[in-house]
């Protein structure tokens, strides 16, 4: 069980074994209390794990309660209890993985197991997985839960297979999961220049050319930001070089 989390940024209430902060602002303290956002349709409940703060995002759709699991990267028993364990739980149905790094799924194979859940990710890192995805998911696929769809955006570079995740809700801005491909400040890490023009030309392509300014996003760690508030920056990432 959860011990009783830290109150950063806002109040938080009791939701069956741990405290949640319902006033989002996108930051999370690692080892601390998970974060909550709540849409008409969905609610984002953001969790940083483990000991290089990887975040798990946990969404559930408001009109059918079933949930899916956005990197189950690390403290299996933590996401568990996000997930909670009476009748009012969400149904746990589908655990994407957003790229092949292993400090994205080492708690996998224990939170699918424990749910029985499905598993997904891109083909090209599919064979990293410790968990043989159950679905693989191209550029360009949508991903239901419930009444909620996540549409897939391919974006080469960090890794061979990573992707991002967009939601968007008709009744607002867009969400977008990035993995390690986008985060505040830059593009996710390269190895070679010409990883890093690859990653660099489908962000800019696939998400800065397609997504509004008031496009949040949500980082595999760290915290969130806009669209708007980086936008500016693409070209010194460029000419930086990473």
């Amino acid at each position: 069980m959860t011990k009783p989390a830290r109150r950063r940024g806002g109040r938080a209430t009791t939701v069956v074994f741990v405290d949640v902060i319902e006033e989002y602002t996108g930051h999370v303290e690692p080892g601390g209390a998970p974060a909550r956002r709540t849409l008409p349709g969905l609610s984002i409940t953001k969790l940083s794990v483990g000991p290089m703060d990887n975040n798990a995002y946990l969404l559930v759709c408001a009109a059918t309660n079933d949930a899916l699991l956005i990197d189950a990267a690390n403290d299996p028993e933590r996401i568990s209890d996000l997930v909670g364990s009476d009748a009012a739980r969400p149904a746990l149905r589908t655990i994407v993985t957003t790229h092949q790094h292993a400090d994205h799924w080492q708690a996998l194979g224990a939170v699918a197991g424990a749910f029985g859940a499905n598993t997904a990710a891109h083909p090209e890192d599919a064979s990293a997985l410790p968990v043989p995805p159950d679905f693989l998911l191209e550029h360009g696929d949508t991903l239901s839960f419930g009444e909620c769809q996540l549409e897939v955006i391919h974006l080469r570079g960090h890794t061979p297979g990573s992707i991002a995740l967009v939601y968007r809700d008709p009744e607002g801005v867009a969400h977008l999961f990035t993995g390690d491909s986008l985060f505040p400040g830059g593009v996710g890490k390269t190895t070679t220049p010409e990883n890093f023009a690859s990653l660099l030309d489908d962000v800019a392509e696939r998400v800065f050319d397609h997504l509004p300014d008031d496009t949040w996003f949500y980082p595999g760690h760290g915290d969130d930001s806009t669209l708007g508030e980086q936008r500016p920056h693409v070209s010194e990432w460029r000419a930086r070089g990473w």
